[in-house]
């Protein structure tokens, strides 16, 4: 389990020999600028002084003695401190050049820890994996050291959801699969969390979890563990644990949540609370596996995240709730007291028609007779206008028109390829958040459809709403003229061709500079523009990715660019 290092702070802890409570410390709220501060987790006032150390070390550094509307590097405005605690402080701020808002920690840049600060957030920003929240930037500058993440205002935490009640079966699984999915990617990277607590994963309004604080908030109150794989499963487990009982499943109340009863030990959540899912109760125990807590089940406890990853994609998958729809509403009949209006009037009855006596069959054959002179005085008056008109109007001599073929248009040459002079990866977020494997971009225009360049991994199609989308820029030398760009994807891909001015030297560094030009879906594309185009540089920009063994990216085999 999670230890804390000598530098962490020494707090009262009741939970006993529980160590993953131990780890969590109630007196501390989650070191990110997003976590608001509860009555669990009381953050400490500016003035108040720093807590002794254990082993007699030196107090704590105090925090940064900073204000709301402070700028760092000219463009972070701190707008509202929402932890202030041992030697440092969160902020939620604003970026005034991408107009956005962003989270900030802030520390000394002679604080002890900030060293391993720094390293965790540029090792943590590298990852660039869109599962957790992303580190944005981290500098030292003027005596101060700063980490600045993304800021998600249509996120909740689970901390949040667990106060409405427990989850449902399909909610709690989601949460599992995807959480632990995504912490064995990050241990794949040398990568650990070590306080993954209710506080720290986000559920965003599109149902999609995000993991704040990875490397960055253990690395802030000097936590370390022995085994950080076990460390971040177990803590998979207790947020399971916790979202099928609303539960914390040790003695003392935490995250506010209440603990469970003293001297019962860790008991499987479908024991806690009636109808919780069994399987997902088994998963949680398996996550959970210290104190014994899984010796009397037959299987084994999962020590690593991915171990919980392989063993929640291996039981039945758990459906989601059927839809409930409101029944139709009664319908009202309307009475009136007074007058007629309203009140069914009589049906009008059609006056029938009188009784016609049969005519006697000699009227009908006189009739008939009448009928037919009249019609041979019609005709005759008509033959003979018709000669008459044809003596006094002269008569027209028509000409023919001589037919005139169309010219045979000449067929148009067909496009000639452009050779592609580089290429490089193209991605709407700023340098330094993450990059779209640009080792792997050479294999787009290689002439090998055996290999490829793919983007990063994401939860949806279109990029878990993270941007718009991701490409490939490629540079062409020099001005070129372009009518078609044909690519080759594995898998449906959506994508469009943009192109920059005529004029342009350089790439543009925003996805509006390029002028889109075509717009097309499949796994072979020939993207025909509407008409030519004089260009130096083609951004190939994928809007929507496929699905790829569960997760969604785009490959590109193989890219031409034809004249």
């Amino acid at each position: 389990m999670a230890e804390r290092s000598t530098a962490a702070v020494d707090v009262a802890d009741n939970s006993g020999d529980d160590p993953l409570t131990a780890q969590a410390d109630t007196a501390a709220t989650d070191g990110v600028a997003e976590e608001r501060k509860t009555a669990e987790e009381p953050t400490e006032a500016p003035e108040q002084k720093a807590v002794e150390r254990k082993n007699g070390e030196q107090p704590s550094l105090a925090p940064p003695e900073l204000h709301s509307g402070h700028k760092l590097a000219r463009r972070y405005r701190l707008e509202e401190c929402v932890t202030r605690l041992d030697g440092f402080s969160s902020w939620r701020a604003v970026d005034e050049k991408l107009r956005r808002a962003v989270g900030v920690h802030l520390l000394p840049a002679d604080h002890p820890r900030a060293r391993s600060v720094l390293a965790a957030a540029r090792s943590a920003a590298l990852l660039g994996d869109p599962r957790f929240v992303q580190v944005l930037d981290a500098v030292e500058e003027n005596d101060l050291v700063y980490v600045v993440h993304e800021w998600l205002p249509d996120a909740t935490e689970l901390t949040a959801l667990l106060a409405d009640g427990p989850l449902q079966a399909h909610e709690a699984y989601q949460l599992v699969a995807q959480v632990s999915q995504a912490m064995a990617a990050a241990h794949r990277e040398g990568l650990a969390h070590l306080r993954l607590t209710p506080s720290a994963v986000l559920r965003s309004s599109t149902g999609q979890y995000r993991i704040r604080g990875l490397a960055v908030n253990a690395a802030l109150r000097g936590i370390t563990a022995d085994r950080p794989q076990r460390t971040d499963t177990e803590a998979i487990g207790a947020l399971l644990y916790a979202a099928l009982t609303q539960r914390w499943p040790y003695e003392s109340d935490a995250y506010g949540l209440s603990g469970l009863p003293k001297g019962v030990g860790l008991i499987p959540p479908d024991q806690v609370r009636a109808g919780v899912h069994r399987g997902l109760s088994e998963i949680a125990m398996r996550a959970l596996a210290n104190d014994g807590a899984t010796a009397s089940r037959q299987e084994p406890p999962c020590t690593t995240p991915d171990e919980l990853a392989k063993a929640v994609a291996a039981m039945p998958r758990v459906k989601p709730p059927e839809p409930e729809f409101p029944p139709p509403a009664q319908y009202q009949r309307t009475t009136y007291q007074q007058g007629t209006y309203g009140r069914p009037q009589p049906r009008p009855v059609a006056p029938q028609p009188l009784p016609v006596p049969p005519a006697p069959l000699e009227s009908r054959t006189g009739k008939a007779l009448k009928w037919a002179v009249g019609a041979l005085l019609i005709a005759a008056l008509g033959l003979g206008s018709w000669q008459i008109a044809d003596r006094l109007l002269p008569k027209e001599t028509k000409e023919e028109t001589p037919i005139v073929q169309p010219p045979v248009d000449e067929k148009p040459e067909p496009p000639k390829p452009v050779a592609i002079v580089s290429a490089e990866d193209f991605d709407p977020l700023p340098k330094g958040s993450g990059s779209e494997n640009p080792e792997a971009v050479k294999n787009a225009f290689d002439g090998d459809t055996s290999t490829f360049w793919h983007t990063l991994n994401y939860t949806s199609e279109n990029f878990g709403n993270l941007k718009s989308g991701v490409g490939l820029v490629l540079d062409l030398g020099t001005a070129q003229k372009v009518s078609e760009v044909d690519l080759s994807f594995v898998g449906h891909t959506s994508v469009e061709i943009r192109t920059a001015p005529a004029d342009a030297s350089t790439a543009p560094s925003e996805p509006e500079g390029f002028t889109t030009r075509a717009s097309q879906a499949g796994s072979e594309v020939k993207a025909k523009l509407t008409k030519p185009v004089t260009t130096r540089y083609v951004l190939v920009w994928l809007t929507k990715l496929p699905l790829t063994n569960g997760e969604f990216r785009g490959q590109l085999t193989e890219a031409k660019v034809m004249g």
